[in-house]
């Protein structure tokens, strides 16, 4: 009786610690290629996970943040997505390599025209985005998820410093300062790749999940549960032998 009661003990400790480490594995975020500066250009991801056992991703909506606009947000063709880019007038034109702006990029929407993001994989979209502003730390973006069984998934909740991580965190990009060496403009600006308003893809399968640039410390604490868990299980059966011996 005292060796199951152990075993249910650790199995419980390693289940409850997979549960902690696993939501945070599951956001939709934007992540910079290299660094995003003030006042400069940049090449990011917006990295959309699929969350769910029984459903595909079939479409992802990013806003972009009316109170920084940006003059230019160029999406990359991605196979298997139709890409839609959102305009709208700004009610102060902004002014860019010595052009007037009056409209900016709202929101990219990006459709599956094939599969989709299965379960188990994640999908990257690529986005050329600029000037970024001087006068913010970072840029909150929003974001809707789309399954294929009509579920949505609104990324929308600003994280607050100091607080606890909401259920659905937005996407945050963050900026570094502006190079001296470049006027204020990021050292390595991103080669606009023009897009059209839709974009067919060839259907291919999205990237994998374990095919990402390396496990993330979430993942690291996951594994080291489940380790310590396995090792606790032996001493328990071992601790457990020598008593009825």
């Amino acid at each position: 009786m005292r060796t199951f009661a152990r075993l249910g003990v650790l199995t419980a400790t390693v289940i409850v610690g997979l549960a902690v480490t696993s939501p945070a594995l599951a956001h939709v975020s934007v992540q910079p290629e290299g660094t995003a500066a003030k006042g400069g250009y940049a090449t990011v991801n917006v990295k959309v996970p699929n969350e769910r056992a029984d459903a595909s991703t079939v479409k992802v909506e990013v806003s972009f943040p009316a109170d920084h606009p940006l003059a230019s947000v160029m999406a990359q063709p991605v196979a298997g997505w139709n890409i839609q880019v959102s305009k709208s007038k700004l009610s102060k034109p902004l002014t860019l390599h010595g052009k007037s702006i009056t409209e900016t990029v709202s929101k990219v929407t990006w459709t599956a025209t094939d599969k989709g993001i299965e379960p188990g994989y994640f999908q990257k979209f690529p986005l050329s985005v600029g000037q970024l502003p001087t006068d913010a730390d970072e840029l909150v973006l929003k974001a809707l998820q789309t399954y294929s069984n009509k579920e949505v998934v609104r990324w929308i909740e600003p994280p607050a410093k100091g607080q606890e991580e909401p259920e659905h965190p937005a996407p945050v990009l963050p900026l570094s300062a502006a190079s001296d060496d470049d006027h204020g403009t990021a050292k390595t600006k991103a080669t606009p790749v023009p897009a059209p308003s839709s974009s067919k893809g060839h259907g291919t399968r999205s990237a994998g999940a374990d095919s990402d640039s390396g496990l993330s410390t979430d993942r690291w604490l996951g594994i080291t549960g489940i380790v310590l868990g396995g090792a606790g299980l032996v001493v328990a059966l071992v601790t457990s032998r020598r008593s009825n011996a």
